[in-house]
């Protein structure tokens, strides 16, 4: 399976339109890869809370309908990191506005939508002015040269939650899948959550953060690819770039069987 990750960098002087016009750019030069991977919120902002408001869509708009007709040029599936949906509140006191991953075909066709379902900011933040999700999302993703790989979705601050991934795990993820806006200042968490995920899931973890500096927040960078060891198999610095790297999906299914710590499992 040919991943690419984007570490995209941006900060508070680029329009909506001109950053997704270059993003639009860098997903089409990742033609032949069979995943491309974009970080969190990228069009909004990640730490910006004070433009989610405006910059809120719904699935049909304008971000989504670049991202769409990107990937169907490119020939990928593209997870396009995150939007800030509008939609209908689905209770009393709800928002009516989620943190969504979009997930595109080669033929750009919506084929998964996942509501992140973990908010950060202890009160502030997303809890204040957004609804929590509240169902998984395991999807098939093509592959040019393989079968299908099953992978799983979860958005930055749900890394710090296990109990998600058992539950990807236990839906046939192989291939979990990490678009972030984490911070600088604790992006050593970034990394060695994305390791311990892999490890104590045996899957391969995909994380994809978010460079540059906006809203006065020095964002981390170091995006990274874990294999099912814990091995990093690919690992990007600071500054905006992108990871190209084939996975080899069946060395899972051989590391689960040669070391087959899930058998051993007593509490779900």
């Amino acid at each position: 399976m040919k991943v690419a990750v984007i570490q995209l960098a941006y900060g508070d002087d680029e329009s909506v339109a001109e950053r997704t016009d270059r993003v639009v750019a860098l997903v089409e030069a990742q033609a032949g890869h069979d995943l491309v991977v974009l970080p969190e919120l990228w069009p909004a902002g990640g730490f910006d809370y004070g433009r989610w408001s405006e910059r809120a869509e719904p699935l049909d708009g304008p971000v989504a309908t670049a991202l769409s007709a990107a990937a169907r040029r490119a020939g990928v599936t593209l997870h396009g990191g995150s939007i800030v949906e509008r939609g209908t509140p689905v209770g009393d006191g709800d928002h009516g506005v989620w943190n969504t991953s979009l997930v595109f075909g080669p033929d750009g066709t919506l084929v998964a939508r996942y509501r992140k379902i973990h908010r950060f900011g202890f009160g502030e933040g997303e809890p204040m002015l957004m609804d929590a999700g509240d169902e998984l999302v395991v999807l098939d993703v093509p592959t040019a040269d393989g079968p299908p790989v099953r992978v799983g979705l979860s958005t930055c601050y749900d890394l710090r939650f296990p109990e998600l991934y058992r539950r990807l795990l236990d839906d046939g993820a192989r291939v979990l899948v990490v678009p972030a806006a984490w911070p600088m200042r604790r992006v050593a968490h970034w990394t060695l959550l994305g390791q311990a995920r892999a490890v104590e899931n045996q899957c391969v973890v995909v994380q994809c953060n978010t460079a540059g500096t906006h809203a006065r927040h020095e964002m981390g960078g170091h995006s990274q690819v874990v294999d099912a060891t814990g091995n990093v198999l690919a690992a990007a610095g600071a500054e905006q770039e992108v990871l190209s790297i084939d996975i080899d999906t069946a060395a899972v299914d051989i590391w689960r069987r040669d070391f087959p710590v899930l058998a051993d499992r007593r509490l779900s």
